[in-house]
């Protein structure tokens, strides 16, 4: 024990004796003593530093997720070279990670992975629900009863000072007329506190400092800010198409075919089969619900192998057909017949990306702009933007200046019943817009993304590698993007970014340029008539 802590602990020993053994108090004091003996006060695990141990021991248990990874192990470099200068007595912080992201995606895995290759002891405590201070910080000694609150326990529970500690759903606590558990999480996730964190029970600091905190969220925006602002959040963005192919091989399929009483002599997954599973019954983010259907799979053909003795099955696309029965997913075709005003927009979804049509429409009215297809606030005010960009530049489009006062345009967005919002949908009104107004149709095979300004800016977006994976799955052939998002190419696979061009645009007028390029000869030839006129 420290020194202080010990001084705390001779004192309520020497009180103990003084009380007889049958009072209530008796207990009490002899309750406390046991919880500071058995704390781990300087019991630490020796760390296994090796890097290439450690990225072995990540790359073995979880495909993708390269940015984690390489933050871990940037960790353990750092720990290497500060273990080796540091003096003697100097507190080593360990950062406090907040993984956010959909569910299904590995966050609460990838703890367990961490641990395992640190050589560190793994504990994981779910906040989701939490509303009483007392679950963080204890109970006073006052109560009957009384306990620690959930940190030391689990400490104790771990028995070092410096295990990987998982805060589970951290987005979800509560609060009530009890306390606020996320105020009381304020002491144990800052690292220049925590060297002396506070629990009502222990009445005594205890070090936090080495210990290694890990967070976890669906939703990041439902974090306290104060809290957030203490993390490093890294994104789990999802898994594309390619990653879910890998992981199903690597580790689905064999723990599936195991835990279904089944071998790799009895049943082989063929390509096609995962990529049928993944496009036509799953939609997520994650790789929950493809377990489940592939699990699904393998009950099926383990009854079979009962029933009617059947051989090896080599699972192919028809033999999911068959399995699952009709599709419950279906993507949009991108080579749909396109008539002037529709328009293929990229969209970033939970289940990682999608596309989407728009379209408009006109007919003659009073100059009405209706929206329609349950669309967010975001989106209503780019189409408001987008048209009053087209109506400002009449002259640039060959439009008439008076076009609004006689015609009502409707735009809508297909699947009108999922919400849609998001600021990425704008250069896709504007090109719909301006595609339906001058009666010119939108090349085939050609997608956007990005956000305008009425200056005709086109801003950046994010969700670029999930959105391109979409597009390229659809069929797209052209991308058009915000010139800032040059840099987010970085991320998509090579095979994906090969089958496509891109166009990096900074104006509206340059989508035009490549979306509509007949537009572009309408407006020379029309220059070129004005001019005979005029000579």
């Amino acid at each position: 024990m420290p020194e202080k802590v010990e001084k705390v602990a001779r004192k309520e020993l020497s009180r103990m004796k003084k009380i007889p053994s049958q009072s209530p108090e008796y207990t009490v004091a002899r309750t406390y003593l046991d919880w500071l003996v058995e704390l781990p006060w300087s019991k630490e695990s020796k760390d296994n530093e090796n890097i290439e141990h450690a990225q072995t021991v990540l790359d073995n248990d979880h495909y993708g997720l390269e940015k984690v990874k390489e933050r871990i192990i940037e960790h353990l470099a750092v720990r290497n070279l500060k273990k080796s200068r540091s003096k003697k007595g100097e507190r080593m912080k360990s950062p406090i990670l907040c993984f956010g992201g959909p569910p299904g995606t590995g966050k609460t895995s990838i703890g367990k992975s961490i641990a395992d290759s640190m050589d560190r002891e793994f504990i994981r405590i779910s906040l989701g629900g939490v509303r009483d201070e007392a679950e963080i910080r204890g109970h006073r000694r006052t109560y009957i009863g009384a306990l620690p609150g959930r940190i030391i326990a689990s400490l104790k529970k771990a028995g070092t000072n410096n295990p990987i500690f998982m805060l589970d759903e951290i987005d979800k606590l509560g609060m009530d007329f009890r306390g606020d558990p996320s105020s009381a999480l304020l002491e144990v996730l800052d690292p220049e506190q925590n060297f002396s964190f506070s629990d009502h029970y222990l009445e005594v600091s205890y070090d936090l400092s080495k210990v290694m905190f890990i967070a976890t969220a669906n939703y990041k925006d439902a974090i306290p800010p104060a809290l957030r602002d203490r993390m490093e959040i890294l994104e789990f963005s999802g898994y594309i198409e390619d990653e879910k192919i890998k992981i199903a091989q690597r580790h689905l399929i064999p723990k599936q075919i195991e835990e279904n009483g089944l071998t790799s002599k009895d049943v082989s997954v063929d390509v096609t089969g995962i990529k049928e599973t993944i496009q036509s019954y799953t939609r997520e983010a994650g790789v929950r619900n493809l377990e489940r259907e592939i699990a699904n799979i393998l009950r099926k053909i383990a009854r079979d192998k009962v029933e009617k003795k059947i051989k090896k099955v080599k699972v192919s696309k028809k033999k999911v057909n068959d399995y699952l029965g009709a599709p419950s997913f279906y993507s949009e075709l991108a080579e749909r017949a396109t008539k002037p005003g529709v328009v293929t927009g990229l969209a970033w979804t939970a289940a990682g990306g999608d596309i989407l049509f728009i379209e408009s429409s006109k007919m003659k009215g009073s100059g009405k702009l209706t929206l329609t297809g349950q669309l967010g606030d975001v989106m209503k005010e780019s189409a408001t933007a987008a048209l009053t960009y087209v109506r400002s530049h009449t002259d640039i489009l060959g439009l008439e200046e008076d076009f609004h006062e006689k015609t009502d345009i409707h735009v809508h967005v297909p699947a009108g019943a999922i919400p849609k919002d998001g600021p990425s949908a704008g250069v896709g009104m504007f090109t719909s817009l301006v595609s339906l107004l001058c009666g010119t149709s939108v090349q085939t095979g050609v997608a956007m993304t990005g956000e305008i300004t009425l200056r005709g800016n086109v801003l950046p977006i994010g969700g670029v590698k999930e959105k391109v994976t979409a597009a390229h799955r659809s069929g797209i052939k052209t991308i058009i993007l915000p010139d800032h998002n040059r840099k987010d190419l970085e991320e998509i696979p090579e095979h994906i970014k090969k089958d496509l061009s891109f166009h990096f645009v900074k104006e509206i007028m340059d989508v035009i340029d490549v979306a509509i390029p007949d537009l572009k000869g309408k407006k020379e030839r029309k220059s070129k008539s004005q001019q005979k006129v005029t000579s």
